[in-house]
């Protein structure tokens, strides 16, 4: 069954899609996912040497990939060599999911009904789409928009002026007013003066028992999910963008930005005003100074500061 339920799918077989496969075993695609995702039926890609362990393991059917790196994939993957990864891969999510590039209006949207959701309570002019699932006891605050197919879970406090669409929300979750959860993120192909869409057919995944302060903005996965661990803290004006997961029991400062695909571990805590650049990995119990500028991999227990970030003596040592 095929995961992004969010998005309408156009069935399509494989000779539809690709017309050069050498070995061409003609089978309906289920999805498009990640390397270390995909399954026999599924579509994935490989543009990136630091994905190489997800890519020797792989169990997907069809990879995008180039003549370089295709070597790194197990024989039975069946190869589709390009020279652009990205943009023939955009191209592919076009056809199969088609509106997964531009964020539509949800014309679903009607005001709530109090007697659907008995033990939830509504302020003035919530709209709820269909297929909206709210847990008993929560609270959905005035001017709110919840989109089709969400789930909130129980004893959640959703502020006043909060979008949420694509996403999957535990208990005990706490949204702070005017957030915007679930959009599409910032991904587009620069080709030949004109910018190809990037279709994101991931959603965001938030835990248990996870705060997000005022005005904080999470970008749904472009293939993979966004994703927030349990008794993580978001203070206002954090920018969480596609891919990004972060870890359990994070302290996340006012208007920290984190860029596509990074990865943070447990109990990390960054200071305000801090940049995490994309596709890095933050280990364990790492501690990032506010104002920092991290652009490469943190092992666990560090303590970083500074742009580029560095461990923090080197940081004082070079402040002398």
């Amino acid at each position: 069954m095929d995961s992004n339920f969010f998005f309408k799918k156009k069935n399509f077989k494989v000779k539809k899609l690709f017309s050069n496969l050498k070995d061409k075993k003609n089978f309906y695609v289920n999805s498009v996912k990640p390397l270390h995702l995909a399954n026999k039926k599924d579509i994935t890609f490989f543009d990136s040497i630091k994905y190489k362990n997800d890519a020797l393991s792989t169990n997907g059917g069809i990879c995008i990939t180039t003549e370089i790196l295709k070597r790194y994939l197990p024989n039975s993957v069946q190869k589709v060599i390009v020279k652009n990864v990205l943009y023939e891969l955009a191209k592919v999510l076009k056809k199969i999911y088609p509106s997964a590039d531009i964020d539509y209006p949800d014309s679903s949207l009607k005001v709530s009904k109090k007697y659907k959701y008995k033990s939830v309570k509504f302020g003035n002019n919530v709209l709820v789409g269909q297929n909206v699932k709210i847990g008993k006891n929560s609270i959905i605050g005035s001017n709110s928009i919840i989109e089709q197919n969400v789930k909130i879970g129980k004893d959640c406090v959703i502020g006043s002026g909060v979008v949420i669409k694509n996403s999957l929300i535990g208990d005990r979750v706490i949204v702070q007013d005017n957030c915007k959860i679930g959009q599409k993120g910032f991904g587009f192909i620069p080709i030949k003066k004109r910018n190809i869409k990037f279709p994101h057919i991931g959603k965001v995944v938030i835990a248990d028992d996870v705060e997000i302060a005022t005005a904080c903005t999470i970008d749904r996965g472009s293939i993979d999910d966004t994703e927030i661990g349990k008794n993580t803290y978001l203070d206002n004006q954090v920018h969480i963008a596609h891919n990004v997961k972060i870890g359990s029991d994070c302290m996340i400062a006012g208007q920290v930005g984190f860029a596509g695909s990074s990865k943070i571990g447990n109990n990390v805590s960054i200071g305000g005003q801090a940049g995490v650049s994309g596709h890095l990995k933050i280990g364990n119990n790492v501690k990032i100074g506010g104002g920092s500028g991290v652009v490469k991999d943190i092992e666990d227990n560090q303590i970083v500061m500074g742009y580029p970030a560095v461990p923090f003596r080197e940081f004082l040592k070079n402040k002398k």
